[in-house]
């Protein structure tokens, strides 16, 4: 038996099942499923870091998408956000890295 205490998508109880095996799982309030999906978030962009694979891009993604919802904010109305932050204060494009500010 292997343990686990970490949000799942919601067809791996399927996937296990249809290897033959057994399984555990509990349905969160909305204040620890908030606690699961920024910890889930974290999981995701460290894959990222370590693999470098874009596919890993897609679980960011869809974590991004389950926290918006969770917040009852829109993809649409996150991107209206992007698109503001980045008028402000410019997008990575430039590819800059500061290297010092003096005073």
């Amino acid at each position: 038996m292997e343990e686990y205490d970490k949000l799942i998508r919601d067809r791996i109880p399927e996937i296990i099942e249809e290897a033959g095996k057994d399984y555990e799982v509990e349905i969160m309030e909305e204040q620890e499923y908030r606690q699961y999906l920024k910890m889930k978030l974290m999981e995701e962009v460290k894959e990222y870091n370590e693999s470098g694979e874009i596919e890993e891009l897609a679980d960011l993604l869809e974590v991004i998408y389950a926290i918006l919802d969770s917040e009852g904010v829109s993809f649409a109305e996150l991107e209206s956000m992007r698109q503001e932050k980045a008028e402000q204060r410019g997008s990575f494009e430039k590819k800059l890295k500061l290297l010092r500010v003096y005073e």
